[in-house]
């Protein structure tokens, strides 16, 4: 499906519609748009999970490696990228995608149309010694120029000027949503993870659910969520509530959702290393068989032995050690719904990332935020 077919708002508002934007929520969203949210949660989840297990994994090695699927990313794309950078770092572009096939049908609203767009887009940054690592949410609304593609069927897409960045995975799938972060970029993505609706939620409820505290009451009931200000031990529901609402908080734009997305993932490494899993092999496994069935990955992490061995690096992260912001953005002028690159401040982050330095202050200065930061902290 093309971006510019793509209904779903950026900003609050009706799709196409132009006037003033207001920190309330705005009217809704069209009812045959609701739930579109992709989810990058759980793939990151899956790491931790992954490394939890240990060794514990070798009884149940072959079933978990047939849970896993993985896309030949580095076949697909050829040489035509940018290279490899040899400085101890990695970077991981983390996908959730708003496919309605299966269990997500039930979960996100709408109907399965056999389409899918990147709703959640984040490159994880690791940097050398990995102990600490910068995240960058890329909104999904952003208008790109995206490059000619070929997707994993040998099927070859045209370029295209201005369209959302969700279009990419929706046109060429995986290997189209990588080429377009690298073009956008010019940094390579090392490693490729996409996770669903589904194993999220199922998840977080296997993880005992994730504390977190609201400064504000938050009700959206597209999201099906409603929370009074407070501290809460969140469900999977819930959960996935949280991370997909976008009217009940800031400006009710896409911003505001990535601030919240944001903060939950800190909640939830905090957290997990506290859970006590190898106490119980049985939630060990039921977490493990779930994490792999979540997740689709770039072919060298497309079994349990390599995603084992990339989980375990990531282990010395902490909520603290990762620096979390957005893709430097404006509000589109022409179209509230819309966001466009802030290509000076954007190249102070990628310019950081290829050198593996901290992201400067003043790259996130003065743009676009969302204005819901701080509604959602870990306890």
């Amino acid at each position: 499906m093309p971006a510019d077919s793509t209904p779903e708002p950026g900003i609050p508002g009706e799709p196409g519609t132009h006037g003033p934007r207001r920190r309330s929520r705005g009217p809704r969203r069209k009812p045959g748009a609701k739930g579109r949210r992709g989810l990058l949660i759980a793939a990151w989840t899956t790491a931790g999970v992954v490394v939890l297990g240990g060794t514990g994994f070798g009884y149940v090695y072959f079933t978990l490696n047939g849970n896993l699927r993985s896309v030949d990313i580095d076949q697909v794309l050829g040489t035509d990228r940018p290279g490899k950078v040899d400085n101890g770092s990695e970077n991981i572009l983390v996908l959730g995608s708003d496919t309605r096939a299966g269990a997500n049908d039930e979960l996100g609203g709408g109907a399965d149309d056999g389409s899918a767009r990147s709703d959640t887009a984040m490159i994880v940054h690791v940097h050398e010694g990995r102990k600490t690592a910068s995240v960058v949410s890329i909104p999904r609304d952003t208008l790109i120029d995206r490059p000619a593609c070929t997707d994993a069927d040998g099927g070859t897409h045209e370029a295209a000027s201005q369209v959302m960045f969700n279009s990419a995975y929706s046109t060429g799938g995986a290997s189209c949503a990588v080429k377009t972060v690298e073009s956008l970029t010019g940094i390579r993505m090392d490693h490729y993870l996409e996770a669903d609706f589904a194993g999220f939620q199922q998840l977080i409820d296997e993880l005992g659910g994730v504390e977190v505290t609201t400064t504000k009451d938050i009700e959206d009931p597209e999201s099906h969520l409603d929370l009074e200000a407070g501290t809460h031990r969140l469900t999977g529901e819930q959960a996935l509530g949280l991370v997909r609402t976008r009217h009940g908080v800031g400006d009710g734009s896409d911003l505001g959702r990535i601030q919240l997305q944001q903060a939950f993932v800190k909640a939830l490494v905090e957290q997990v290393e506290d859970i006590g899993l190898l106490t119980s092999p049985k939630k060990l496994y039921d977490l493990a068989d779930t994490a792999t069935n979540t997740v689709t990955t770039d072919s060298a992490l497309g079994s349990v032995d390599a995603l084992m061995s990339f989980a375990s690096g990531l282990k010395g992260i902490s909520a603290s050690k990762m620096d979390m912001v957005t893709m430097p953005v404006q509000y589109d002028p022409a179209d509230p719904n819309r966001v466009l690159l802030d290509e000076t401040r954007a190249r102070q982050v990628w310019t950081a990332l290829k050198n593996d330095r901290p992201i400067p202050e003043s790259a996130t200065e003065g743009t676009a935020t969302g204005e819901a930061k701080g509604v959602v902290s870990a306890p």
